[in-house]
């Protein structure tokens, strides 16, 4: 399971290994959190995917790692599991419209998103 590290400037999603080569990513993801326009929670991430893998890999309704390309842009997906929340990031001005991760700390990623940049520590916190 991806790592989550929110800090002051920006929130970092570690990829393992095993994401990276499903995802054919080779870097982790670092969104700038003057990008995030809004974050959601979801019980059903299934519905919010749209557009076609491009790279990536899927098994519905199971797993889906990797890049969606639609006709307005694209996403980034990393959702397993068919019972777990996640996490809806929209962004603006960067390579991805959206990013929906799959995460059982679906509510302190929210909240921590949402804290003032005075109320982060320098050294950032890590959502597990």
């Amino acid at each position: 399971m991806a790592d989550l590290h929110v800090h002051p400037d920006r929130l970092e999603i570690h990829l393992t290994r095993a994401e990276k080569v499903l995802a054919l990513k080779r870097d982790d993801l670092v969104i700038p959190r003057e990008s995030i326009r809004s974050v959601a929670i979801t019980e059903d991430p299934w519905i919010w995917i749209r557009g076609i893998r491009a790279p990536g890999a899927a098994v519905p309704l199971t797993l889906s790692v990797g890049t969606w390309k639609f006709h307005g842009g694209q996403d980034f997906l990393l959702i397993k599991g068919k019972q777990r929340a996640a996490v809806v990031i929209d962004l603006d001005g960067e390579d991805y419209s959206r990013v929906i991760v799959s995460t059982p700390h679906a509510a302190k990623l929210v909240e921590a998103l949402r804290v003032d940049v005075g109320d982060i520590p320098a050294e950032g916190e890590i959502i597990e």
